[in-house]
């Protein structure tokens, strides 16, 4: 029995390219102002610190701050997965949707089957290489309203790299479940084959553009996602 569904954002709730081609371009073009204006912000010394250990590795030196300001600009291009990037990439999201300026784009069966769900009773949770807390404002400023109420937790790289088993399980345990009561859906196989060997029950969503896999089950759309069926 599934007791908890747990899902990816990009390209599995939302298009990618609102991602690609709206997102990232908007955190890009406003990165260096905002880092300059925010220095002194406890949340944005604690993602710089992570890209100045992250380049201390990669540099063999100490980066200055011109170091971490490329760096966070072709990170971004490069669509990498840093928990500092993606923090900076979330604080720099929320005053943009503070402001009106963003709005997040969500397929039209997402939010009912979402809401369906969390009405009888499973536990609903996201899990995506975007920050937590970008996480909770793309979800509190979609196109069908502050849906920030039907989740119960948020999941980034903090817990680890979704290709990799070992964030699956910290979930489960998270959860408080057997990994086979839980319910992942993720448009990335890759991602799928790691859920599926930490023992989650997995679907993938083949929206447009999206490559099928003989892996796993999948869907067209949320509504096609039965959780009873496992």
């Amino acid at each position: 029995m599934i007791r908890a569904i747990v899902t990816d954002i990009e390209g599995t709730t939302s298009s990618i390219a609102f991602v690609k081609d709206l997102l990232f371009p908007y955190s890009r073009q406003r990165m260096e102002a905002f880092v300059r204006e925010h220095a002194a912000d406890a949340d944005v010394q604690q993602a710089l610190e992570n890209v100045r250990q992250t380049l201390r590795h990669e540099m063999g030196r100490e980066p200055e701050t011109a170091d971490l300001l490329a760096a966070l600009l072709r990170w971004i291009d490069e669509d990498r997965k840093q928990t500092g990037l993606k923090a900076l990439q979330g604080l720099i999201w929320r005053e943009g949707y503070a402001r009106g300026e963003l709005q997040s784009h969500l397929y039209p069966d997402v939010a009912p089957r979402l809401r369906a769900w969390h009405a009888a009773g499973l536990t609903l949770a996201v899990y995506s290489s975007g920050s937590a807390e970008a996480q909770r404002q793309f979800f509190g400023h979609s196109e069908a309203g502050d849906l920030r109420p039907l989740f119960s937790f948020y999941f980034d790289t903090e817990i680890g790299q979704k290709k990799s088993p070992e964030p699956y399980a910290t979930i489960a345990r998270t959860l408080g479940l057997p990994p086979d009561q839980v319910l992942f859906l993720s448009d990335v196989a890759e991602e799928l084959d790691a859920a599926a060997s930490a023992g989650l029950r997995t679907v993938q969503l083949v929206r447009p553009g999206t490559l099928a896999t003989d892996r796993h089950p999948t869907a067209a759309d949320f509504d096609a996602v039965d959780p009873t069926s496992f």
